[in-house]
């Protein structure tokens, strides 16, 4: 079968050179080719998160994390953030996590607000609150280090934050924002194969779980630090992966931080502009539009054009691409184009070719 090239908000294309990292030959998981293998990207993992605190690497998706993050540090209630499909969703795992939660809903395309964040959290009733970076159903992006700041009046409370399509392509700075947990899956910006996670605790995180009497095992924060600190993982990472993931790490350090976040503003800045030029608006609230990929309004908001998403995605997929169509009660009404990962200017045209075509024909 030909391949489609993967323009959706993920999983992303993977070029040749991760996917012949990713085949490596296999190495004993509890030897010291594993550990050697670690202890090489430790500090790598360590500069792309701003943070001299250990990252660990967990056999799962993001949503294994998120849980454990629940399971950890959840002991009275959790402020779920939602301004979207997958922050939506946070709420219904804390509570099928057994735990007290309540949500902070916006409207979808709407960012969360600090003045909101900070309303709830002077009731004194949380001592977590969950909020997802980039959400990547309206492809809208919540501000993060405003948000942040309210740890230093609220020190108590475990601030736990998704980055899963935002981490790496833009400076993410764990220490200096003070924040708990940061987290992402491998899938989306990494521009690796899905079923891999990353993610770092602070301290306040780590003695948080330590009097988690129900944190469980697979996701146990204590025992990801007490491996890492081995440059082990508490059970069978996925070796692959982690091949996979020190030779992106190694293109990171290649291309540069500053750049590869440069690129990624590029590549953003390129498909607005092709969806204006097409007379489209933007889904997500103004100022608040993700980077990483663009969420188009086609009729989920007033103003701007609407075509048949279902028929343009079939045109454009003929032509060798798959953009997404919309997702969860914005399907349809939405389309998304993801610009994340390995995406260049030149990777990128084609695409923008092929979209301008399919527009001709519809």
């Amino acid at each position: 079968m030909a391949h489609v090239k993967l323009h959706i908000p993920g999983p992303v294309e993977v070029s040749e050179k991760t996917f012949r990292a990713f085949c490596s030959p296999m190495i004993g998981h509890r030897g010291q080719g594993f550990k050697d293998l670690y202890s090489k990207i430790q500090p790598q993992l360590q500069q792309l998160l701003y943070t001299n605190q250990l990252v660990y690497l967990s056999t799962s998706s993001a949503w294994g994390v998120m849980e454990g993050a629940i399971r950890n540090l959840v002991s009275k209630k959790v402020l779920n953030c939602m301004c979207g499909a997958f922050s939506d969703k946070w709420f219904d795992v804390s509570k099928r996590c057994g735990k007290q939660a309540e949500a902070l809903q916006v409207d979808w395309g709407s960012p969360i607000r600090v003045e909101h964040v900070d309303a709830k959290l002077a009731t004194g009733q949380f001592d977590a609150l969950t909020l997802i970076h980039n959400e990547t159903s309206t492809g809208t992006m919540s501000p993060l280090a405003e948000i942040a700041a309210l740890k230093k009046k609220y020190p108590d409370v475990m601030f736990i934050v998704d980055s899963v399509s935002s981490m790496t392509a833009l400076p993410i700075k764990f220490d200096e924002l003070g924040i708990d947990v940061l987290l992402a899956g491998t899938q989306k910006a990494f521009a690796m194969p899905p079923g891999f996670a990353v993610f770092v605790c602070s301290p306040a995180a780590l003695a948080k779980a330590a009097t988690a009497k129900d944190r469980g095992y697979y996701f146990d924060f204590v025992e990801f630090q007490k491996n890492a600190e081995q440059n082990m993982t508490p059970s069978t990472p996925s070796i692959s992966h982690t091949y996979a993931l020190g030779s992106k790490l190694d293109e990171f350090s290649a291309e540069g931080l500053e750049a590869r976040y440069a690129r990624h503003r590029k590549t953003n800045q390129m498909t607005r502009d092709w969806t204006a030029k097409h007379g489209f608006t933007l889904f997500p609230e103004k100022g608040f539009e993700s980077i990483t990929l663009t969420c188009v309004n086609n009729g989920a908001k007033p103003g701007g054009r609407t075509v048949d998403v279902a028929k343009l995605q079939k045109l454009v997929k003929d032509q060798g691409f798959l953009i997404d169509g919309g997702y969860g009660k914005i399907k349809g009404s939405t389309f998304r184009i993801s610009n994340m990962g390995d995406e260049t200017e030149v990777t990128m045209n084609p695409l923008f070719t092929a979209l301008d075509k399919a527009m001709a024909q519809l």
